[in-house]
């Protein structure tokens, strides 16, 4: 499958079969993350790799469309240091967003390409799922939960699709 095809056919798989992801593979996934374009080359991301049945099943309950970590092998928390991010002009959190955010992109870039489902769940800006991270996992309050990347060996398969529509590109030539 060549790269195009890997972006067409990620989908967010909300069903998993059983089994464990490799420890290997997660380890490919996060190194794919910390490849990820990072302003000034700051890198300032976390991960938290939870494999725990009920840790997952306790995220589940923090985030309201994350039922699917109940049945998943894992997931990948993703934090950001505001204090380590590249500020630009307008101060915290700066890139931290972006950053983190391009890292997210590859984790799950690199779970379709191994042939794992993933789905991205938002965790930040919403108060009640930040500190609800921050409690099960002990987060440091100088960390900053913004997803939860949920992982399974897909238990459903959804057809390759593109959303490109050309009424939201103007061309500059």
């Amino acid at each position: 499958m060549d790269f195009q095809d890997i972006i067409l056919s990620r989908r967010s798989i909300r069903r998993y079969r059983e089994g464990a992801i490799d420890r290997g593979d997660l380890k490919k996934m996060l190194e794919a993350a910390m490849a990820a374009p990072s302003a000034v080359a700051k890198d300032p991301w976390f991960f938290y790799a939870v494999t725990n049945a009920g840790v997952l099943s306790t995220l589940a309950g923090v985030l309201p469309y994350g039922k699917m970590l109940k049945q998943a092998a894992a997931a990948v928390v993703i934090c950001g240091y505001p204090q380590k991010a590249y500020l630009g002009e307008t101060g915290e959190p700066g890139y931290m967003l972006q950053d983190c955010s391009a890292a997210v992109e590859n984790l799950i870039l690199s779970a379709q390409a191994l042939g794992i489902g993933s789905v991205w769940l938002g965790v930040y800006p919403n108060r009640d799922r930040i500190e609800g991270i921050r409690e099960l996992l002990s987060v440091p309050d100088n960390l900053l939960p913004l997803a939860v990347v949920s992982l399974g060996y897909p238990g459903e398969s959804l057809p390759p699709r593109t959303r490109y529509d050309e009424s939201l590109v103007s061309w500059v030539e």
